[in-house]
């Protein structure tokens, strides 16, 4: 009887918590870093309901920010609470109350944890977090509504209102001017053009919206100390976003909003740190040039092999290159993706540090004569379906739709094991959920792996990587670079070459080249080169493809870059001719009609 007692007690008190939590208005973000973990009868566990329950009922919290900590190292609790500015006490003891409540549940047994409500937010830590400047985890959130009229000067006098508030929102001390200052400038990466916005950090938020979205009323003479007036308002748990659906809340019922978790980025280095590990940048350790910069490869006081991006100080582009990869790849996880391993920012010097992957791009090896016989059928297959699967991240499993805008073969990297590993998304352009489509006032890329809607008419899409995947493929398994199909003034197709260069690729790869899977490659290749109506699902159907084997029976219909001439063709038709004989190859890609820019 006493073990249903104390069953019934245990389920009485989370139904206490659940309907606190509900009362509360929506938990809007919340982060679990995987830092530790303690258990339930543990001292760390002990410490941190005390300093929960002395944060949630402390008056200093009317000043509007607050920290407190208990316990001895090494199960020693440090909290901090921050009120908005313009929530008067009484909501925010209340609104800090809810979130004690409900942090530990969301980040179970988690020893470090940050989240909270559109008045307030909790974070704390088994490590001193007081006074110590941190930028993650950041939570974006935007309106998805542009603003109407002059960006420009909206843009000038948006920052020119952000700046005057900063000192007085600050007033504490450098160290939130200094994180507000950095909030401002993630303003282009997350809500550029946009009528709302919002930044939260550690330390400090940061929003904007165009409207009034706070209380006038309210009374903040006595906040000397107040982080921003304007505050947070993601809502997602990070790795768990079931327990807070997302997009809720007073203003996501207006509008459909977009909510973004930024993992921690696993370090920042110093600039001496890397000027260490790159020889002082010597051209010994220069691996390669671009747009962006310089490539080095370098080495770590521990060993670890690295590759390091240095931002061109005379590139105009660089600049916005730099803040975008960062914010890309910062969220990023996938094995057919390189990772990002920290970045560098001091003076004027802004540097990308990644993992090193030792067998160097994918051109270096289909484009050599030598190292071309390295690569055989059964590799060149693997790679083609692992950058097959990496798209298909970026442009539907991961948290925001992602567009390359670059895929080639020198943007494909290859590890010990000869796995693809997509690169460079200096010029990715981030979408919202729901948004597939969208246009461009500045061409970017790499023609002759270009869409001809976007090198003609400026539209990108998810079909724009879809594309230049068709290409890649199609160089893949011809191991001819496409900006090479020249005779004299004549530009040859890609598809259309003599028939004694496949003949001289039949000695590489063996009789295996005219198995099945080559048939289904050329598939895959010519559908991603045209406009077929299913493209949005060719991603998820290639992977399909290299699973199982096997296409749909469709009609595709491949147009030229440099005319309006269009091809359709069966696919029943065209796998006869393949089996016909290899010969036939070169009439399958004769007929499909895409011409080189």
């Amino acid at each position: 009887m006493a073990m249903v007692s104390s069953r019934l007690v245990f389920l009485f008190s989370i139904c206490i918590l659940i309907s606190q939590a509900i009362a509360q208005p929506d938990f809007r973000y919340s982060y679990c870093l995987d830092k530790g973990n303690y258990t339930s009868n543990s001292t760390y566990n002990t410490n941190l309901s005390q300093v929960l329950s002395s944060l949630s009922s402390n008056t200093e919290i009317d000043y509007g920010f607050y920290n407190f900590s208990y316990g001895k190292s090494p199960d020693k609790v440090y909290s901090l609470g921050l009120r908005r500015g313009d929530a008067k006490p009484d909501i925010c003891r209340s609104c800090l109350n809810s979130a004690t409540n409900l942090l530990p549940l969301l980040c179970p047994n988690q020893k470090e944890a940050i989240g909270g409500y559109d008045e307030c937010m909790l974070r704390y830590s088994f490590r001193d977090i007081f006074n110590i400047k941190e930028t993650s985890p950041s939570f974006y959130l935007w309106n998805p509504n542009n603003v109407s009229g002059n960006y420009d000067q909206f843009s000038q006098d948006l920052m020119t209102l952000l700046d005057s508030k900063r000192v007085q929102a600050a007033a504490g001390g450098s160290l939130r001017y200094d994180c507000l200052a950095g909030a401002m400038g993630e303003i282009p990466n997350c809500c550029d053009g946009k009528q709302g916005g919002r930044v939260i950090r550690p330390i400090c938020n940061l929003r904007f919206k165009v409207g009034l979205f706070y209380d006038t009323t309210a009374d903040n003479a006595s906040s000397p100390s107040l982080s921003p007036p304007p505050p947070p308002v993601p809502s997602v748990s990070p790795p768990a976003s079931n327990n807070t659906p997302a997009a809720k809340g007073k203003e996501s019922n207006k509008s459909q909003t977009v909510i973004i978790v930024v993992p921690i980025i696993s370090f920042v280095l110093g600039f001496g740190t890397i000027k260490v590990a790159t020889n002082d940048f010597s051209d010994a350790n220069k691996l390669g040039q671009g747009g962006f910069g310089v490539v080095y490869k370098g080495k770590l006081s521990d060993g670890q092999v690295i590759v390091v991006k240095r931002l061109s100080k005379n590139s105009g582009q660089g600049d916005l290159e730099f803040k975008n990869e960062v914010s890309l790849v910062a969220k990023l996880q996938h094995r057919h993706l390189v990772r990002l391993l920290g970045f560098c920012l001091e003076g004027i010097e802004r540097l990308l540090i990644y993992e090193f992957v030792p067998n160097g791009s994918l051109d270096n090896f289909i484009f050599d004569p030598i190292m071309c016989v390295l690569l055989d059928w059964a590799r060149r297959y693997k790679i083609i379906g692992g950058i097959a699967r990496g798209l298909l991240y970026l442009h539907e499993d991961s948290r925001l739709r992602i567009i390359h805008q670059d895929l080639k073969a020198s943007n494909i990297l290859l590890d010990f094991e000869m796995n693809p590993k997509i690169s460079d998304f200096g010029m990715a352009r981030l979408f919202e959920l729901d948004q597939s489509e969208g246009n461009t006032s500045r061409i970017v890329g790499t023609y002759g792996y270009m869409s001809p809607e976007y090198a003609m008419h400026e539209q990108f899409s998810i079909k724009s990587d879809v594309f230049s995947f068709g290409v890649l493929v199609l160089v893949i398994i011809s191991g001819r670079k496409n900006s090479s199909f020249r005779n004299g003034e004549n530009i040859e197709d890609l598809l259309s070459y003599e028939n004694h260069i496949f003949s001289d690729h039949i000695s590489k790869f063996g009789e295996a080249v005219f198995q099945p899977p080559l048939i289904d490659l050329a598939q895959v290749g010519a559908m991603c080169l045209g406009h077929w109506s299913g493209s949005k699902k060719l991603n998820k159907l290639v992977c399909f493809t290299f699973e199982w084997g096997t296409l749909p029976q469709v009609q595709v219909s491949v147009f030229c870059c440099l005319r309006p001439q269009a091809f359709i063709y069966s696919w029943d038709t065209l796998t006869r001719v393949l089996h016909a004989g290899h010969y036939h190859l070169v009439l399958l890609f004769t007929k499909i009609r895409y011409r080189i820019l």
